[in-house]
């Protein structure tokens, strides 16, 4: 894996931050990320710039003692839920997906699973996806999770409301799996 190396190629720090390549080229050319050249023109990181980087911006950088990427489907739909951990642990081998039926249960699995990515459900009964989302993203010890939100009830309103929460995405139900691993940060290719 690439924590063994000095340098970072694009592609690797972008599976680190579950971004795309050209998301990390277009940081290095603002000068938002540092980056070294090679002789022959090509971009390359150190992984302290790149964890300097992830950590004064609150992202998610997937850990190097996981190889995995840890997902937490939260959806009170148990048929959704079956679906969503069968789809992503089927994508690839290094995916971990846990559930959970509601926002109480999200909570506990947030502690004890410690997901890099948390798929939410915005209308549940008792505490909805808009509160666990506010409350993950105003603990420091959980705001750099990334959130993608899911709703049968998309409508501007809400997305603008999710985002505004901290989410960083919004997918209408039912979701095109192309869309959902694109948000995730899946590249089918590297899998």
């Amino acid at each position: 894996m690439a924590k063994k190396k000095q340098y970072l190629a694009p592609s690797e720090v972008a599976d680190l931050l579950m971004v795309s390549p050209v998301t990390v080229r277009q940081w290095a050319q603002k000068g938002l990320l540092k980056a070294l050249n090679t002789p022959g023109g090509h971009r390359r990181f150190t992984w302290r710039e790149v964890e300097n980087f992830a950590k004064q911006r609150g992202l998610t950088l997937l850990p190097p003692q996981h190889d995995s990427l840890r997902i937490l489907v939260v959806d009170d739909d148990p048929q959704l839920r079956t679906y969503f951990k069968e789809l992503l642990s089927n994508i690839a081998e290094d995916v971990i997906t846990e559930v959970a039926e509601d926002g109480f249960e999200a909570g506990r699995l947030v502690q004890s699973f410690q997901p890099n990515v948390v798929l939410l459900d915005l209308m549940m009964p008792g505490v909805n996806g808009f509160s666990v989302c506010k409350q993950l993203k105003e603990d420091p010890g959980t705001r750099s999770i990334k959130i993608i939100a899911m709703t049968g009830y998309y409508t501007q309103e809400n997305v603008d409301r999710i985002k505004l929460a901290g989410a960083e995405d919004c997918l209408r139900k039912p979701i095109e799996h192309a869309k959902l691993l694109s948000a995730i940060g899946i590249n089918i290719s590297r899998s």
